[in-house]
């Protein structure tokens, strides 16, 4: 791709900013070589001979084919269709492959006009990266289709060279079959004793072929005894002996028959020989002429060899001419170029004098701007230090106040526990007295209930002493009102409520 570019550089227009460029468009010009000039020369030697050989088939095939008084008209008509229909789909693939090229042409001008103007960036390589695979997608592309389209002509025209093969082989065989052509024999070998074909040649063939239609090509004998006739007359190569010996191979033939036979025969080969020589004739004449006619070709091709020469090398002189034209642009561009380098020189020497002028204003400011940041720096860290010590002391004296608090309320706390310790421990002694009485009276009880018991069945069908006390009646106690209720201890937290 490269290369592309590089040999079509000069198309995108000429810059005098860039020396890539211009090296680029010195290397492209130069003088063709002999080996070049004879390559392109050769080929277009070939390229014209094939372009004279496909005019001249399109010539005549189109003499047979639109001739309207054509006795095969009818038939030619429908090949007339389908060379108009095949005319059309040339035209549109040749339109469709000129788009894809110019669609490539296009690419590839643009990627060579960004060559032009390189920038070293990301950005710009992606870029021509993205355009290179375009190009080269759109060149598989298009060289994959080529292929596909000339795999199926080879196709086509293998098939077709079969059929047209086997057709000449029934045209050979019809050939060899001349009884079944009587009438258009008989027509051409009418149509010759008025005019002649081509070259003289069409009276011979007519009159060889009327005498076979005559006396066909045994001479009126099966083919036995004409091959045996042959046979006695090649052994005596024509000479009158031959008769004996062959009337004891022909049996029912007598020798007046042979002597016929031997006029017959003699007619038969001196108008086959005179056939063969007026087509030998025909033939020496056609090469001739084909000789004279490549040597026409050949001195058409040398002219137009000597004008191709002639225009090369008026080419080359044009381009050695621009090239000059182009260097003195060059030179010119590098003088202005060297006067636009003081100027610019110049110029950047009054802009760094400015430059140096600011930064020293500009160093003077900073030094200021420092000096006045450090003191307002000092002054605000002066005013930090003051708050923070007022913030130290007021903090302290919180703290000492809070430690009053704390100790107040700790001997508070203190003196509350130690009360509701001396309750607690009341509360224990009294209930420990209280346990020790109820002991002390159940000891008593025991003392009192302790007894010997003996056995009693009957005991069991007695009533109990509960049951006795249940049942029995119970009258005025005469106590009074009730003046106490026994409660339950309330608890610490409801006392005094």
């Amino acid at each position: 791709m490269t290369a592309l570019a590089t040999a079509t550089a000069g198309s995108c227009g000429w810059r005098p900013d860039l020396v890539s460029g211009e090296k680029q468009q010195q290397k492209q010009i130069r003088v063709p070589s002999s080996r070049d000039s004879g390559r392109k020369a050769a080929f277009n030697r070939e390229l014209r001979k094939q372009c004279l050989q496909i005019a001249n088939l399109e010539k005549d095939k189109n003499t047979h084919l639109f001739n309207k008084r054509n006795e095969f008209r009818a038939e030619y008509s429908t090949l007339e269709e389908v060379e108009l229909k095949m005319t059309h789909n040339r035209k549109t693939e040749k339109m469709k492959v000129q788009q894809q090229l110019a669609k490539i042409h296009h690419n590839v001008k643009r990627f060579q006009c960004q060559l032009m103007d390189v920038k070293p960036t990301p950005e710009f390589i992606e870029k021509m990266r993205e355009i290179m695979e375009e190009v080269e997608d759109a060149i598989s592309v298009f060289k994959e289709e080529q292929r596909q389209m000339y795999e199926e002509l080879l196709k086509e025209e293998k098939t077709a060279t079969q059929e047209i093969s086997a057709v000449e082989k029934k045209m050979e065989v019809w050939a060899q079959t001349p009884t079944k052509t009587v009438t258009t024999k008989t027509t051409i070998a009418k149509g010759s004793s008025i005019k002649s074909g081509p070259d003289n040649v069409l009276a011979e063939i007519a009159e060889f072929d009327e005498f076979l239609q005559r006396t066909g090509r045994q001479g009126g004998w099966d083919d036995f005894d004409h091959q045996d006739f042959l046979k006695v007359w090649i052994k005596h190569k024509g000479r009158a002996s031959f008769i004996e010996e062959a009337l004891q191979y022909l049996v029912g033939r007598t020798s007046e028959d042979v002597m016929q036979h031997v006029d017959w025969y003699q007619e038969f080969l001196f108008l086959e020989a005179k056939q063969k020589e007026a087509i030998q004739k025909w033939k020496t004449k056609k090469q001739h002429e084909k000789v004279k006619l490549l040597k026409m070709q050949a001195q058409a091709e040398e002219e137009l060899d000597a004008e191709h020469l002639a225009k090369e090398k008026a080419k080359w002189l044009r381009l050695e001419k621009e090239r000059k034209e182009r260097e003195a642009q060059l030179q010119s561009w590098k003088k202005q170029k060297e006067l636009d380098l003081a100027h610019e020189k110049e110029k950047q020497m009054k802009e760094e004098v400015e430059k140096m002028k600011r930064q020293r204003k500009e160093n003077q400011r900073r030094l200021e701007m420092k000096r006045i940041l450090k003191d307002c720096a000092e002054q605000k860290k002066e005013k930090e230090e003051f708050l923070r010590l007022e913030a130290q002391m007021r903090e302290e004296a919180e703290r000492e106040e809070r430690q009053w608090l704390v100790a107040r309320e700790i001997s508070r706390f203190q003196e509350r526990d130690f009360q509701k310790l001396e309750c607690k421990l009341a509360e224990k002694r009294t209930k420990q007295e209280e346990e020790d009485e109820r002991e002390k009276r159940l000891a008593k009880l025991k003392e009192k209930v302790d007894a010997q018991i003996r056995r009693d069945p009957s005991r069991l069908f007695k009533h109990t002493k509960g049951w006795e006390e249940h049942i029995k009646e119970t009258g005025q106690s005469g106590g009074g009102p009730m003046l106490f209720l026994p409660h339950r201890a309330i608890p610490s937290w409801r006392q005094g409520m």
